[in-house]
């Protein structure tokens, strides 16, 4: 569907950087002018921004989207291509156009251009993305956890050196960023889906940034290192802290920013000292996976008060390449018949057989399907975290052959649960 007169779409660089943030406050409305956002890195990647002008307004942009080009996002055992949708805005003023869903179809096919076989994204109202085929793949979990809640003994955490220090970016930039994308990788031969890094520069240069702007009345940002005796670096947590002074005291806060760890011990021995801080009352994190080692290492979560919400939501854009793509947790062999409203070539039968922990055959196919399902359905189920027989439970697919189910379902699981822990 192309874009309705008079409307079409126009490349955007960083020259027109200020006319994008116009647009983004009318989307999203914000306290910050437009002159103070301009002060502010930006995480976009402007060979991959796109804007929807009115032919005789082109200075005027009534739509805005944007792509991050993630050549290494994890999927169950594999890392693969993913265009990133971002940045998805229409102007209040030029709504019910149609402007939305060509942007969309573009940001599909100039994903397909790249070689992305997935899409992704984090949304801000969940009830859009479903109509254009992407399916909820992840959830996030939230705690605050009371100061000095007991966790559970790690062998060997007690040995381990913590540092804590001013957040610099030129300093522990670096160190950071390997550390997250160690962690995409653990445990050992599973890695975590869904866990996507900064790979742009952009995308680093923004995430790194602690102006003003950015601490919301809290202090600037500091940083928590855990070392082993080989000077090792094996976790850190990024954080804030807030005071508030009450009759009985300090009720302080510790804001989590991140909080990531290589080792068991190092994990414990982080939180140990997040949960000790002095003046403080509590420790607040959020985009948590939901099987984070903090889950278990806490003695009692019900005082925590977790709270889940979507995370990532994943659309298959290239269906033999994105099922080929990742790996399966056991044997498969199975008659897929999808339905993709807006890719066709999507539609059909497909077959895909696997060995266990490895990639699949995908083929088209001509036999009876044993399960019948929308790509919505399947973007849900793609990162091992949402079940395919959950979602034949909710009515959502159709189960001709229910030996088929119990296997697809046990294959395209994962041990780890897939998650990203930054709004991006």
């Amino acid at each position: 569907m192309p874009l309705p007169d008079p409307y079409r779409l126009t490349p955007v660089d960083a020259d027109r950087l200020e006319d994008v943030l116009r647009l983004d406050t009318w989307a999203f409305p914000t306290e910050r002018s437009v002159e103070a956002l301009r002060e502010l890195p930006s995480p976009l990647s402007w060979d991959r921004t796109y804007g929807v002008a009115r032919v005789d307004d082109e200075e005027v942009l009534a739509g805005f989207h944007g792509a991050y080009p993630l050549r290494a996002y994890p999927v169950p055992g594999a890392e693969i291509a993913c265009g990133w949708l971002t940045w998805v805005g229409v102007h209040p003023g030029h709504r019910r156009r149609g402007i939305l869903r060509g942007m969309i179809e573009h940001h599909f096919a100039d994903c397909l251009r790249n070689g992305e076989a997935i899409s992704g994204l984090m949304a801000a109202e969940t009830p859009i993305y479903g109509r254009f085929g992407y399916g909820m793949a992840s959830t996030q979990l939230d705690l605050t956890i009371p100061r000095g809640a007991a966790l559970r003994p790690v062998a060997g955490a007690a040995e381990l050196e913590v540092e804590l220090e001013e957040w610099d970016a030129e300093i522990h930039g670096d160190l950071v960023a390997t550390i997250h994308r160690d962690y995409a990788r653990l445990p050992a031969g599973l890695g975590r889906p869904g866990w996507a890094t900064r790979e742009t520069p952009e995308q680093r240069t923004a995430r790194e940034a602690d102006p003003p702007a950015y601490r919301g009345g809290k202090e600037s940002l500091r940083l928590l290192l855990v070392r082993d005796a080989a000077d090792d670096t094996l976790a850190y947590a990024t954080f804030r802290r807030a005071m508030s002074w009450e009759r009985a005291g300090a009720e302080g806060t510790v804001h989590v920013r991140e909080a990531v760890a290589l080792t068991a011990a190092a994990a414990h021995r982080m939180w140990s000292v997040l949960l000790d801080l002095d003046l403080t009352t509590r420790v607040s994190i959020s985009n948590l996976p939901v099987d984070d080692p903090i889950v278990s290492l806490l003695v009692d979560i019900r005082p925590a008060v977790p709270d889940y919400q979507d995370n990532s939501w994943i659309r298959i854009l290239d269906l033999p390449a994105a099922l080929g793509g990742r790996r399966y947790a056991g044997d498969v062999d199975v008659v897929l018949e999808v339905t993709d409203a807006m890719l066709p070539a999507n539609a059909g039968r497909w077959r895909v057989r696997a060995g266990a922990w490895e990639h699949a055959e995908v083929t088209a196919s001509d036999s009876e399907p044993d399960l019948v399902l929308d790509v919505r359905e399947l973007g849900a189920a793609h990162l091992g975290s949402i079940s395919l027989a959950s979602l034949a439970q909710a009515g959502l697919i159709e189960v001709r052959t229910p030996e088929a189910l119990r296997a697809a379902s046990a294959a395209w699981s994962w041990p780890v649960a897939a998650g990203a822990n930054w709004i991006f």
